[in-house]
């Protein structure tokens, strides 16, 4: 059984999703159906197994259909929050920033399109460990999955940067990070803020820890990644037994 988790899981789902248009006009990314039911779904699943047991929704665009079909997440077995952007959309480090009223001293952020198999309790204890005010999974990528975008050595994140093309960035960002509340709380509320904007200025101040992922991650972000996360999750579906 999974250890409890302490903190709560912020999941960024606020953004348009231009890249899955026409769909996403009408359904928003994390409702988009994945091995038979909402991806979001198989996100929960995930994060309850995991022993998480407190969910913040950033939303913006669409985030009404969200909210009335998940409610407070009982169904699914967590306790769901919700966090709007409001009448702009404030990015994903302002959405983050936006949210602080529901997360707490510390927090666990991912995306809303993001399939991340890794222990979240072994993350956060590397979080307590290191420190810092913030901790970056990151995955040995070698420019496999996408591009590398991360220097990482003794445990630090020592460069990022998601624009940059260097040899010696041989990982990339994970998709899963922890921060102190801190971190955010510096910015101005109701500001338009990119979280890799964020995590750059920690790295750059040495105060960015690092947590090596094993297994590659999955997500929904191009209908390349959905197809291929369908076809994941459709093989990895435990097979009812025949009924003699």
């Amino acid at each position: 059984m999974a250890r409890k988790i302490s903190i709560p899981v912020a999941i960024l789902a606020g953004g348009l999703a231009t890249r899955l248009r026409p769909v996403t006009e009408t359904v928003p990314k994390v409702l988009l159906e994945v091995a038979g039911k909402p991806f979001l779904e198989h996100q929960l699943a995930q994060l309850r197994e995991q022993g998480v047991e407190e969910v913040v929704l950033c939303v913006g665009y669409l985030g009404e259909m969200i909210r009335e079909r998940y409610g407070d997440g009982r169904c699914q077995g967590v306790r769901i929050s919700y966090s709007f952007d409001g009448p702009k959309l404030l990015g994903t480090g302002g959405a983050i920033r936006n949210a602080l009223p529901l997360l707490g001293e510390a927090f666990f952020v991912m995306y809303g399109d993001s399939y991340l198999r890794i222990d979240f309790g072994e993350v956060e204890s590397a979080f307590r460990h290191s420190a810092k005010p913030g901790l970056m999974t990151i995955y040995h990528n070698r420019g496999l999955w996408d591009v590398s975008n991360v220097c990482y050595g003794n445990g630090t994140i020592e460069r990022y940067d998601k624009a940059l093309r260097d040899p010696k960035m041989q990982h990339i960002d994970y998709g899963l990070s922890v921060f102190k509340s801190e971190v955010f709380a510096e910015y101005p509320a109701d500001t338009v803020l990119d979280l890799a904007q964020v995590m750059r200025a920690l790295v750059d101040r040495g105060q960015m820890a690092g947590f090596e992922a094993k297994e590659r991650f999955y997500e929904i972000g191009s209908p390349e990644g959905w197809r291929e996360l369908d076809q994941f999750l459709q093989s990895n579906v435990p097979q009812k037994q025949e009924t003699r």
